[in-house]
């Protein structure tokens, strides 16, 4: 989803740059809840969330100067990325030893078929990610949301790329649980 159409977006990064104040106001009112968004794929404690999101805002206007507008949807793009490095920073901070745990001591479950998704709505799929343990959930989102590979899993997380591959695996596993309930719980007559 991209916010501008033409060269808005570049406006508005033009305007951030020279510090006007209103151009704040914009900002934030166009990006807030997206940012949160982006922010609540990895930390799921609405106060570490409002913590990282503020961090996350910090660090984008300390660094705005260092941004160059590359066509449309680059702010957006890099505000992500500022967004998702703070979210990993912080759990790396408070999480460290359950992202590094290796996961060998859990045997893998056999892969399941994908249950259909169409008719379940965004807010409950993005619940269920949320509900996943941390290191199934960050493996996850890296790897479907911000499309990094196992490899650069691994060296973001300081696990190796098995245990990345592992986590995905689970973490998929335990979705296609959730939503095949999900999908009977619809089913069933009341």
């Amino acid at each position: 989803m991209h916010f501008f159409i033409g060269n808005k977006e570049e406006r508005l990064a033009k305007r951030l740059q020279g510090g006007e104040k209103d151009a704040l106001k914009d900002f934030y009112s166009l990006y807030a809840e997206y940012l949160t968004a982006v922010c609540a794929r990895y930390v799921t404690d609405e106060e570490d969330l409002k913590d990282v999101f503020q961090d996350a805002l910090v660090q984008i206007l300390s660094h705005i100067r260092e941004f160059n507008y590359r066509g449309a949807g680059s702010l957006q793009a890099w505000v992500s990325r500022i967004a998702v490095n703070q979210s990993l920073k912080y759990l790396r901070e408070r999480h460290q030893k359950e992202l590094a745990r290796l996961s060998w001591d859990v045997p893998d479950e056999e892969e399941n078929d994908d249950p259909p998704i169409s008719d379940i709505p965004p807010e409950v799929l993005q619940e269920m990610i949320r509900q996943l343990p941390t290191g199934y959930r960050t493996v996850f989102n890296l790897y479907v949301f911000e499309n990094k590979s196992h490899q650069e899993i691994a060296q973001i997380l300081g696990i190796s790329t098995n245990t990345s591959c592992s986590q995905f695996s689970r973490a998929k596993n335990l979705l296609v649980k959730k939503i095949t309930a999900y999908n009977n719980s619809k089913q069933q007559p009341r």
